[in-house]
C-alpha cells in the first residue's frame, strides 16, 4: 500500500507543479491558447458543417476529465498537511528520547566521579604496596647477588685449595658473566664490590695458571730469540709437556672474558682504529720478548736511536718469522680443539706490531723538525709494512705500522717533506747536463717516445709518490697526496713553458723538440694512468668526499668523474695539450719560412712557355724546384730523429696540410699554365714531392687533395676541358637542362676524380690554362 500511495502523492505533486507554472505563465501564452484550440477545433471537427453534432459530445467530455483533475488536487492538498504532522510527531519523539538519554549519561557520570574519587585513596594505598613490594624484591635481588657472589667466591676458594683448577676457573667465567648482566644496572656499589672480587680471584689463578705455563714454555725453549734449529731427538717428556702445554692453554682461554674485564688497557691512540684484545695465552707469552724490546729500544740503549729505526723494526719482522713455526704446530691445533676463532700466528704479530707501533708513535713526534731522519723513518715504515703483509701473511683488514703516519701533524710533514724533495730533485734534473736527451736514443726499439732524461725521471718520481703512499688505508690520504703530485706536474708543465719560451727562437733545435717530447711523454703516462685501477678507485673517492681534498669541483666535473667518463687528471692533460699545440704550431711555422724561401724561385717559373712533354725525351725535376725538395727532405729527416713517432705523425701531416695550401694559392693560383708547364707541375708534384711524403703513409697524394685535383684540371685534355667548362658555365648562367642530356657540375668534376675542389674554383683553373684551341 505504501508504493501506490507514494506514486499517487508523487503525481499529484507534478500536477500541482504544472498548474502553478501554468498560472505564472499564462498571461505570456495566451496567444499560444488560442492557436491550441483552433487547431484542436480543426481537428475534432475540421471543415465538415455535419461534424458539428459532435461538439455536445465533446463538451461533456472535456467536462468529466475536468472533474477527474480536481478531484486529484483536492486529494493531494488533502494528504500533503497529513504527511507534515507526521514527521513533526517523529521529530518531536526522537528529541524526547535524546534528552532522556542525556539526562541518564549524566547522572551516570556523576555516579562514576563519585566513585573515582572513593577509590582514588585506595588506589593510592596500593600503590605505595605495590612500591614496597618493588622495593623489597630490589633488596631481595640485591642479596641474592650478594649471596651468589659469595658463594662463588667460597667455591673458588675451595676449588684452589682442593687444586681443581677448571672448576675454579668456571666459577670465575660465571662471575665474569654475573659482572656483565650488571654493567646496564645503576648498582654501582654493588659493580665495584663484584669487580674487586672478581679481580682478587682472577689474578690469583692467573698467577698460578701463568706461572705454570711459563715454566712449560721455558722447557720448549720459548721465545726463540734466532732462527730455531731442528733438534734430532725430542726431549723424553715431549708427551707430558705436549699435554700440559694443551691444558695450560685451555685453561687460559677460558680465563679471556673475565681477564678483558678486569683489564686496564690503554685509550687507543689518536689515528688506531679500536681492536679486540689479545688472547690471554698470547699476552702471556708476549712477554718475555715485550721486556726484551722494551730492554734494548727504550731508555739510553746505544740499540735506542732515533736515526736507526731499521733496528727494532727488523728487529720486531726477525720475531715475527722466528716464532711463526712454533705458533702454527704447538698453539694452533690447541686452539682449534677448544673452538677458539683464533690465528696463533696473526695473535703473535699483533702483539708484536703493538711493541712497534708504540716506539714509531713515540719517534714520529720527536723526528717532525728534522727532515732527514723524518723521511728515512717513512721510508722503513713503508718497507716494514711491506714485508709485514707479503713475508707473514698479516691480514689487510687489521691496522698495520701504517697507520701512524695517518695521524694528523704527521702525515702534513710527510706531504711538505715529499713537496720539498721533490721540488729540488725537478731543479737537479733539469740543471743537468743531459737532462734533455734521451737515455735509450741509441736503442730504436725502446726509444719511440724519445723522452729526454728530465721527463722520464719526472715521471719515476712522480711513480715512486704513488708506490709510497698507495698502500696508505685511508683515501682522504691518498687523495692528498694525488693532489700534490697533480701539483708537482703543472709545476714541471711551467718550467717547460719557461724553457720552450728561451728555445722558441731555434724552434728546430735539439733541445726544443726535446721540450715537445716531454710534454707529449707526460700527457702519454697521464691518460694511461687515468685507466689504471687504482686511480679509477681514487676518482670515486674524490667523487664520495668532494670538494674536501682537491678542491671545489663543478657540477659537470663531478659528474664526468662519477661517470669514468673524465679522469683526475683531465685538466692537466688540456695544459699539455695546449702547450703540445702551441709548440707543434711554432714548429710547423718554422719550417714552412723555410720552405717559402726556397721555393720563390720556383713559384716564378716560366710555366707559360715550358715546352711540352713530347718534346722532351724524358721528364726531369725542375731546377727551381730542387731547393724546395731538398729543404723539406732535410726537415723531415732531422725531426724525424729528433721527435716521438706519434709527434712526427702530427708533424708531417701538419706540414702536408699546409703545403697543399700554399702550393695551391701561392704557385697555381698564382700561374698561367700552357701544356708543357701544367705537365711538369704535374711531373714534379706527383713523382718528386708526394714521394717525400710516400716513407710515412701508402697514399701521400691523399694529403695533397687540392695540388692533386689541381694538376688533373690543368693536364686534362682540350676535349673533357672544353666540355667541362661549358657544364660550369651553364651551371653559372644557371641554364637548367634535364639531367639526361647534361650532368651536373660536381658529377662531372667526380668522374674525372675532382672530390675537394668547388666548381668555382675549377672554373679558375680552366682559366689559367693558356692551351685553348681558339688561342
Amino acid at each position: 500500500m505504501a508504493a501506490p500511495l507514494e506514486e499517487q502523492e508523487n503525481c499529484v505533486e507534478r500536477e500541482m507543479n504544472s498548474l502553478s507554472v501554468s498560472e505564472n505563465t499564462s498571461a505570456s501564452d495566451d496567444d499560444e491558447v488560442t492557436d491550441y484550440l483552433m487547431q484542436f477545433v480543426e481537428k475534432e471537427i475540421g471543415c465538415d458543417l455535419k461534424a458539428l453534432s459532435k461538439v455536445s459530445g465533446m463538451l461533456e467530455k472535456l467536462k468529466a476529465e475536468n472533474k477527474a483533475l480536481e478531484e486529484q488536487v483536492m486529494t493531494a492538498s488533502s494528504s500533503v498537511p497529513l504527511r507534515v504532522s507526521a514527521a513533526l510527531e517523529t521529530a518531536e519523539k526522537s528529541q524526547s528520547n535524546l534528552e532522556s538519554l542525556l539526562q541518564k549519561e549524566r547522572v551516570l557520570s556523576n555516579t562514576l566521579q563519585q566513585h573515582l574519587q572513593g577509590a582514588q585513596s585506595w588506589a593510592d594505598r596500593l600503590g605505595q604496596t605495590l612500591g614496597q613490594l618493588d622495593t623489597i624484591e630490589k633488596h631481595l635481588k640485591y642479596l641474592q647477588c650478594l649471596a651468589r657472589i659469595e658463594e662463588l667466591s667460597d667455591s673458588i676458594q675451595q676449588c684452589l685449595m682442593t687444586s681443581s683448577t677448571w672448576e675454579a676457573v668456571g666459577a670465575i667465567s660465571t662471575m665474569a658473566k654475573l659482572d656483565v648482566s650488571l654493567q646496564e644496572s645503576g648498582c654501582s656499589h654493588l659493580q665495584a664490590f663484584l669487580r674487586e672480587t672478581l679481580r682478587f680471584w682472577h689474578k690469583i689463578l692467573k698467577d698460578r695458571l701463568t706461572g705454570d705455563f711459563e715454566e712449560v714454555l721455558t722447557q720448549l725453549q720459548w721465545p726463540f730469540i734466532s732462527p730455531p734449529t731442528p733438534s734430532l731427538s725430542p726431549p723424553a717428556n715431549a708427551q707430558e709437556l705436549n699435554s700440559q702445554l694443551e691444558l695450560l692453554v685451555s685453561q687460559l682461554l677460558a680465563l679471556q672474558t673475565s681477564d678483558d674485564l678486569i683489564s686496564e688497557e690503554p685509550s687507543s691512540r689518536l689515528g688506531f682504529p679500536q681492536s679486540i684484545p689479545l688472547s690471554l695465552p698470547i699476552k702471556i707469552m708476549l712477554v718475555p720478548l715485550s721486556k726484551r724490546f722494551k730492554y734494548h729500544f727504550t731508555g739510553n740503549r746505544q740499540t735506542n736511536s732515533l736515526n736507526k729505526p731499521e733496528w727494532y723494526l727488523t728487529q720486531v719482522l726477525m720475531w715475527m718469522g722466528n716464532n711463526s713455526n712454533f705458533m702454527e704446530e704447538k698453539i694452533q691445533p690447541i686452539l682449534d680443539h677448544s673452538r677458539a676463532n683464533i690465528n696463533a700466528k696473526v695473535e703473535l704479530c699483533r702483539g708484536l706490531l703493538s711493541l712497534a707501533q708504540e716506539k714509531l708513535a713515540l719517534d714520529a713526534s720527536r723526528l717532525l723538525y728534522d727532515d732527514a731522519l723524518f723521511c728515512h723513518l717513512v721510508d722503513e715504515v713503508l718497507q716494514f709494512e711491506k714485508e709485514l703483509r707479503s713475508t707473514h701473511a698479516y691480514p689487510s683488514t687489521l691496522p698495520g705500522a701504517l697507520h701512524i703516519l695517518l695521524e694528523e701533524a704527521v702525515l702534513q710533514k710527510w706531504l711538505s717533506v715529499e713537496r720539498k724533495m721533490a721540488l729540488e730533485k725537478v731543479d737537479a734534473m733539469l740543471s743537468a747536463e743531459g737532462a734533455w736527451s734521451s737515455q735509450y736514443r741509441d736503442i730504436t726499439d725502446m726509444d719511440e717516445l724519445k723522452a729526454p732524461d728530465c721527463a722520464e725521471t719526472f715521471m719515476t718520481l712522480l711513480l715512486v709518490i704513488t708506490d709510497r703512499y698507495r698502500s696508505l688505508p685511508s683515501p682522504r690520504a691518498q687523495l692528498s697526496f694525488l693532489a700534490l703530485q697533480r701539483e708537482l706536474v703543472d709545476d714541471f708543465r711551467i718550467r717547460l713553458t719557461q724553457v720552450m719560451k728561451e728555445e722558441s727562437r731555434n724552434p728546430l733545435g735539439v733541445r726544443y723538440c726535446a721540450i715537445l717530447n716531454a710534454a707529449n711523454y707526460i700527457s702519454a703516462v697521464l691518460i694511461d694512468w687515468g685507466d689504471n685501477v687504482f686511480f679509477l678507485q681514487l676518482q670515486q673517492a674524490a667523487v664520495a668526499l668532494g670538494d674536501e681534498v682537491l678542491g671545489p669541483m663543478g657540477a659537470t666535473e663531478t659528474g664526468r668523474l662519477a661517470s669514468l667518463e673524465g679522469s683526475l687528471f683531465e685538466e692537466l692533460l688540456g695544459l699539455l695539450e695546449r702547450l703540445r699545440g702551441d709548440m707543434m704550431g711554432r714548429l710547423l711555422d718554422a719550417v714552412m719560412r723555410d720552405v717559402r724561401e726556397k721555393t720563390q724561385t720556383y713559384i716564378r717559373d716560366r710555366w707559360l712557355s715550358l715546352p711540352s712533354q713530347c718534346d722532351q725525351a724524358t721528364m726531369s725535376l725542375s731546377s727551381s724546384a730542387c731547393p724546395m725538395m731538398l729543404c723539406l727532405r732535410d726537415h723531415l729527416l732531422q725531426l724525424q730523429q729528433l721527435l716521438s713517432l706519434p709527434l712526427f705523425q702530427t708533424f708531417w701531416q701538419g706540414l702536408a696540410e699546409r703545403l697543399d695550401l700554399f702550393l695551391y694559392q701561392d704557385l697555381i693560383l698564382y700561374n698561367h699554365f700552357n701544356e708543357g708547364g701544367a705537365a711538369q707541375l704535374q711531373f714534379d708534384m706527383t713523382r718528386n714531392l708526394f714521394p717525400l711524403f710516400g716513407h710515412y703513409c701508402k697514399r701521400p697524394e691523399n694529403f695533397f687533395k687540392q695540388v692533386k685535383e689541381a694538376c688533373i684540371i690543368l693536364t686534362l685534355n682540350v676535349g673533357p676541358a672544353l666540355l667541362l667548362r661549358d657544364v660550369l658555365r651553364e651551371a653559372e648562367d644557371e641554364l637548367f637542362v634535364p639531367e639526361s642530356l647534361q650532368p651536373s657540375p660536381e658529377a662531372a668534376l667526380n668522374e674525372l676524380g675532382v672530390y675537394r675542389l668547388p666548381p668555382y674554383d675549377v672554373s679558375i683553373l680552366l682559366g689559367l690554362r693558356a692551351s685553348w684551341p681558339a688561342q
